[in-house]
């Protein structure tokens, strides 16, 4: 045993008179150990996965940037593997070592910072931080028992000085850091730093639980508080005397408060009239920093803290006001459903509690209740009877503000979710009953309110955003079933391991993915059928032109008009695509037309000889075009013929009632068919609605600016269609529509898109349908509680 692992022969006061007593040496020894072994083993176990994680992080890159970055950290955790592994060995020593000599102790109070000192935490370093705080709460949650009993044997070996919540050199959070610490002197970029952590605590955090089991088993063999209990108390009891051991005691102090909750219980963010009341309060290094906002009239502010601490204010305010008005959404404050007497407020660990209760009464009804809604107020009066139903006081407990404000912002959230038109009702319906495991997750962690990419917060955003998005009434897609696959593994397995809320949205992520590059697929098809189609049109309003040039003042037998109407302008239309607009054949197709035109009027002599002399050149020309068409016999195409010399010849005689009874059949456009619902498109705008108001043209320059992907609602009678932009024709300027599933719904000229938007049958969908669910909400919650509060007056705000 070396020099350190023992006491000094003549104790320092206040120092040395709590180290390890001699006798219990070897024990500490062996317990050393045991976790230096266990600890090498995984740690071991994590740097053998990490070349297969970061290929696979490689092979999923973004980019070549990004998979390069991935390849260099493979081989640059190689080379640093030996002194990371010996710089952690090193410190768990060394916190060992501290413990023998009695040095280590619980972290001191935090000095609250001011403002300059926050503003040099770096984003990476709080990254890290937070990943060290959700390995170590999670373990703390799962081994609140085994860690309860190793903290009392320690203590015992430890002269009776209690350890502090942290100060366990086996605990969770000293092991946590010394993986922290082991990582800092290597310049290695914060996302294949994330990577390690996450091989940290699956390889070494995850089995600390059979750790600390075999860690008490072996002081419990050496007569180390045999018979100790565990048993959660729910009133705090005083500490220990420092120079008493412990008893057998059947209490654990800590244990009726999760890790998290406690923390955040110490974190206020209160409204006041006093310059303190806007500093912040902090609780950890990195984490969110709640503060109230200097000017709670102004609009939310873009800094999360701030606008928790807001939200926090203004819920305060609502409450001082009356307690019993509804939030909004409608709901009341749980605040309100506590008796006006009550003195005494729950713990944390009581709340937990009921709401436990609660997500296992939901999941075992859930396959019946998705089909309709989570009611906010519902929920919040099963939580009251719960609490009271178990309480030890009741009608004399209420809740904390704290809690009240994070159960109260919870259910305004999920209002939000439920009134939010963005969301197709079935969505709405199955993210409503996530309601009861999303406030267990603020009420543990409010970094779910405060952190963009807090886990639980990213799978929420994620499903509305899939619903907004691709989601629909008849869902043929299959979306609203993983949403409710989603919700459903949610409810039943979430018990405060925020890694489910990861895998969830991992798996949740891929389904979308596929889901999205269907969409996309079906919307290029549409977008390139179109196109095809627009050309069409093109051409046929070249040609519609070219046979209404011809028509003009012209009076023709039935026969004539409608063919050159019906049938010869798709022949136009075939040579205008084949050849081209400056082509002979389109040339020759076109004076085709004009002379069949002018073969249907009453000629003077000369134009008489000048038809003779045409017709046989002018019928091969109209054979041929016949020929193009397809569709036409050879004896249809000669009975066609034949019908128009008869026409032309009755005309000549001054015959036009013969002329007029002469009937042809034609057949139908192979050009309508293609065009189908288009064709209509292509027909002349009228005299009567050529007059466009100043508001309706000033309505067509802004949709010329309009991009693809700009979401439009249409009014249809009593129901309302969202449809997508995908694309417009330049040349026609005819703009097309899709849903959801990238499906075409509507091609609409800019003209008549214009006069609808006008009528306010149209209109343009603001870009803030895109944003974030939870960040929308949060904003709309704040503008409300502004207006309830009397705020939003002030600075001409609405909801």
């Amino acid at each position: 045993m070396s020099s350190q692992d023992l006491p000094p022969s003549h104790p320092i006061p206040g120092v040395a008179s709590r180290a390890i007593q001699p006798r219990f040496g070897e024990l500490v020894q062996d317990c050393r150990k045991l976790v230096m072994n266990n600890l090498a083993e995984h740690l071991t176990d994590l740097f053998a996965q990490v070349d297969d994680t970061l290929f696979e992080g490689a092979e999923k890159a973004e980019n070549n940037k990004v998979q390069t970055l991935f390849f260099d950290a493979m081989r640059d955790v190689r080379r640093m593997r030996p002194q990371i592994e010996r710089s952690y060995h090193q410190r768990i020593a060394q916190n060992f070592a501290d413990f023998l000599e009695g040095k280590l102790k619980g972290k001191a109070p935090q000095a609250e910072p001011n403002s300059d000192s926050l503003s040099l935490i770096q984003n990476e370093e709080y990254e890290e931080s937070l990943q060290v705080t959700n390995m170590v709460s999670k373990v703390k949650a799962r081994s609140t028992r085994t860690l309860f009993a190793l903290e009392q044997r320690l203590a015992l070996l430890n002269n009776g000085q209690k350890l502090g919540e942290d100060s366990n050199p086996f605990g969770p959070q000293a092991l946590a850091n010394a993986f922290r610490e082991a990582l800092a002197p290597h310049p290695l970029p914060l996302r294949i730093k994330v990577i390690l952590y996450m091989l940290f605590e699956r390889n070494v955090m995850q089995g600390l639980d059979t750790l600390y089991e075999m860690l008490n088993q072996r002081l419990i063999n050496a007569g180390i508080l045999p018979n100790l209990k565990f048993t959660a108390q729910r009133a705090p009891s005083s500490a220990p005397s420092p120079q008493s051991p412990p008893q057998e005691a059947e209490t654990a102090p800590h244990a009726a408060q999760p890790p998290a909750a406690h923390a955040n219980t110490q974190q206020r963010a209160t409204a006041g009239s006093s310059p303190t009341a806007n500093r912040p309060s902090v609780n950890q290094v990195g984490a969110p920093q709640i503060q109230v906002p200097a000017d709670l009239s102004a609009p939310p502010p873009q800094d999360p803290g701030q606008l928790l601490g807001g939200l926090a204010a203004l819920l305060s305010e609502r409450r001082e006001r009356d307690l019993d008005a509804p939030l909004p959404g409608g709901a009341r404050s749980i605040a309100s459903f506590a008796p006006r007497t009550a003195s005494s407020t729950y713990s944390a660990g009581e709340l937990l509690e009921a709401l436990t209760r609660l997500q296992q009464q939901s999941a075992s009804t859930l396959s019946q209740r998705l089909q309709g809604p989570q009611p906010v107020e519902e929920l919040k009066v099963s939580l009251h009877q719960q609490l009271e139903a178990h309480s030890n006081l009741p009608g004399q407990q209420k809740l904390a503000d704290q809690e009240a404000d994070v159960i109260d912002l919870v259910g305004m959230l999920f209002d939000f979710i439920l009134d939010d038109d963005n969301l197709p009702d079935a969505c709405k319906t199955a993210l409503s009953h996530l309601h009861t495991p999303y406030l267990k997750v603020a009420l543990q962690d409010k970094a779910l309110f405060t952190q963009h990419h807090h886990p639980a917060r990213k799978l929420l955003n994620a499903m509305a955003q899939a619903g907004v998005l691709y989601g629909s009434e008849g869902d043929e897609r299959g979306l609203l079933a993983k949403i409710q696959w989603v919700v459903e593994r949610v409810i039943h397995g979430f018990s405060g391991d925020l890694l489910l809320f990861n895998s969830l949205l991992e798996e949740f992520d891929e389904f979308v993915a596929t889901l999205k590059h269907k969409v996309e697929l079906r919307e290029r098809r549409a977008v390139e059928a179109a196109k095809g189609r627009d050309k069409l049109l093109g051409a046929r309003q070249m040609a519609v032109d070219v046979i209404n040039k011809v028509l003009a003042e012209r009076q023709l037998p039935s026969v004539i008009h409608n063919f050159l109407e019906l049938t010869w302008a798709d022949v136009l239309v075939f040579v205008l695509l084949r050849h081209g607009e400056r082509s002979n054949e389109w040339q020759r197709a076109s004076e085709v037309a004009e002379q069949l035109a002018w073969s249907g009027t009453p000629l003077d002599d000369e134009g008489r000889a000048r038809l003779q002399g045409l017709r046989v050149g002018l019928l091969d020309e109209l054979r041929k075009g016949l020929e193009l068409l397809g569709g036409y016999h050879e004896d249809g195409i000669r009975r066609l013929l034949q019908d128009i010399v008869a026409c032309q010849h009755a005309v000549q005689a001054q015959q036009p009632q013969v002329a007029a009874q002469i009937k042809s059949q034609l057949r139908e456009s192979p050009l309508g068919a293609m065009l189908g619902e288009d064709a209509a498109l292509a027909e002349p705008v009228k005299k009567d609605e050529q007059r466009l108001s100043p508001r309706a043209q000033a309505l067509i320059k802004e949709l010329q600016q309009l991009e693809f992907g700009t979401w439009f609602e249409f009014v249809q009678g009593d129901s309302i269609q969202v449809l997508k932009l995908s694309w417009f024709s330049p040349t026609t300027h005819n703009y097309m529509f899709v849903d959801h599933s990238g499906q075409r719904v509507a091609v609409k000229p800019i003209r008549q898109l214009a006069c609808e938007m006008e009528q306010g049958l149209v209109r343009i969908l603001a870009p803030e349908r895109s944003a974030p669910l939870v960040d929308r909400a949060l904003n709309a919650i704040y503008r409300v509680l502004q207006r309830f509060t009397g705020r939003a007056n002030e600075v001409g705000q609405g909801a």
